[in-house]
């Protein structure tokens, strides 16, 4: 049996690829269109067409994405038009282009894709609650792609793929091929483009296939809150076996949600989006998107282990010979990935639905100036400040041009994905969290001891993960605790396997008080000049709980 009659035994797909190939003026018999194709089928597709993609000695399929190995925040786009025109929070996160720009870049999309040999659709899900998921449509022309998404998006059952229908949103990768930089409102060959009024996303000009995802997460930061009143949130979320206690782990890529929340006693729920309606939590996702770098089984052995036949590992280096894969070989990204269905990781919660709400909100950042504790209890107004200020240290590799830590500020931390004002957001989690009564933590890991350039050390993972330990077993709660200076953080004075000299950097601090009292100066004073964008829409109490100098 051929791999397009293997693709092809639903009773939809003639209506399905007579649409596209209407949508991209394709000329009958030309392009093969295969539907979500098995995984098998991509395998062989993309060893056969797709320069050095190979087969690791776990059985994933090694892929590479070409020049760009991470996103391109500067080159997204929304169409400014007039459904979505007055909601959407414009800036340099969400730079708008016009209608006849979007038009122009659409038509380039289709002209690229209507020359491919196969072009591939898959057909899925965002979100596990039936109440408010959409479907998606993924139109692309690699093997790699389409993989990718079907891991990414939630697979729908044989019923539910024959009576799919027309989707609510659809994703156009084209990214092979380059735009246009001298059409109006480009600034470089590069676009991801997303139109609220069409429900589609374009993209040119860049194979990294994290664009994709992180489209179709800006698409919920729209409608979620827009439409339904539910909260979007970056964030990762796991629930206890026998207390069915939630938590949620917000976090910019490299502070640890994915290894945090793939905790073997309790149940993965999702590592990176999520939502949180009236009656719980859901994962928007059908898949994880982890971290490769320095990756080990005794450190994170649920990743690990999922590395295996139907996964993708992106931009690794590997052993000719053994197909083995280095994960501490950093020359091609540090930004490493793989993206594996759900399933592989044998705690996943399926459905990935809590019928509860969060017991727990921990706020992660990844300090390298060392100032911040590796754990510390907010206040509600310190839940706040922080989460509208979303600090971490961005880490290498995560988007182009980043080689080292760098401090930076994303608000909700999720600012590029992002769709409304962030106070929206921030206010939407507030008065869920005072209603429901969750805690909240703010955990750095890390460096320790003293900064990133002055050689301090990250947090060890084991520590970290005893701290969470304490959380949920509800120990830490009860523990004494002492202020930090100027921050004001909680910080407590014992933690169950964690050694008690780690706890607070004011007295840890190798270099001294004096050099550690300079690095919190320079830090509060960036935590202040940052608030000033929402300063006019926040309470004093809000205000007041950031550092004072």
């Amino acid at each position: 049996m051929s791999p397009s009659k293997v693709t092809t035994p639903l009773k939809d797909l003639n209506a399905v690829e007579q649409k596209i190939r209407q949508e991209l003026d394709l000329s009958s018999g030309v392009t093969t269109i295969r539907r979500n194709a098995p995984v098998s089928v991509l395998y062989e597709d993309a060893l056969k067409d797709e320069k050095n993609t190979i087969i690791s000695s776990t059985g994933a399929l090694i892929a590479y994405s070409g020049e760009k190995t991470g996103r391109c925040p500067k080159d997204k786009r929304i169409v400014e038009e007039s459904d979505s025109k007055e909601d959407i929070w414009w800036g340099p996160v969400n730079k708008p282009c016009s209608e006849r720009t979007w038009e122009i870049n659409r038509e380039r999309a289709a002209d690229y894709l209507r020359t491919r040999e196969h072009i591939y659709i898959v057909d899925a899900f965002a979100g596990w609650d039936p109440k408010y998921r959409i479907k998606v449509r993924v139109v692309c022309a690699r093997a790699y792609h389409a993989l990718f998404m079907t891991n990414m998006l939630i697979r729908p059952t044989k019923d539910e793929l024959e009576n799919f229908g027309d989707p609510d949103f659809t994703v156009w990768n084209a990214g092979q091929f380059p735009a246009n930089f001298h059409t109006e409102d480009m600034s470089s060959k590069t676009t991801i483009e997303i139109n609220f009024k069409a429900m589609e996303m374009i993209i040119l000009g860049t194979e990294y296939a994290g664009e994709m995802k992180k489209g179709i997460f800006t698409v919920m930061f729209y409608l979620m809150p827009i439409h339904h009143n539910v909260l979007t949130l970056h964030s990762s979320a796991n629930e206890g076996i026998e207390k069915k206690d939630v938590t949620l782990f917000f976090g910019l890529s490299g502070t640890g949600k994915t290894t945090l929340s793939a905790d073997p006693h309790r149940l993965l729920i999702g590592d990176d989006e999520h939502c949180w309606s009236d009656t719980g939590v859901f994962n928007i996702e059908g898949g994880c998107y982890a971290k490769c770098i320095n990756l080990s089984v005794e450190k994170e052995p649920e990743i690990f282990n999922s590395i295996k036949f139907g996964s993708i590992l992106e931009n690794v280096v590997y052993d000719p010979k053994s197909r083995e894969v280095d994960y501490d070989d950093s020359s091609i990204t540090e930004n490493t990935r793989c993206a594996y269905p759900i399933e592989f990781i044998p705690s996943a919660k399926i459905p990935c639905i809590a019928n509860s709400h969060p017991k727990n909100i921990i706020l992660l950042t990844c300090d390298a100036s060392g100032v911040l504790p590796p754990v510390s209890k907010l206040t509600s107004d310190q839940v706040m400040y922080h989460f509208i200020s979303g600090y971490t240290s961005k880490m290498a590799g995560t988007e182009q041009g980043v080689t080292e830590p760098q401090p930076t500020f994303s608000s909700c931390f999720g600012q590029p994905f992002l769709a409304l004002h962030p106070m929206k957001y921030a206010t939407m989690l507030a008065e869920k969290m005072e209603k429901h009564k969750a805690n909240a933590w703010l955990i750095n890991t890390g460096w320790t001891g003293s900064s990133y350039i002055a050689g301090g050390k990250r947090c060890p993972l084991p520590y970290t993960r005893a701290i969470l330990d304490a959380i949920h077993d509800g120990s830490l709660e009860k523990e004494s605790f002492e202020t930090l200076p100027i921050f004001n953080l909680k910080v407590p004075k014992n933690v169950n396997n964690v050694p008690t000299k780690l706890l607070n950097p004011s007295k840890n601090w190798y270099e001294g008080e004096l050099k550690y009292s300079g690095a919190v100066k320079k830090l509060s004073k960036l935590f202040i000049e940052n608030f000033k964008t929402y300063e006019d829409k926040a309470t004093k109490e809000v205000l007041a709980a950031g550092p004072r100098l």
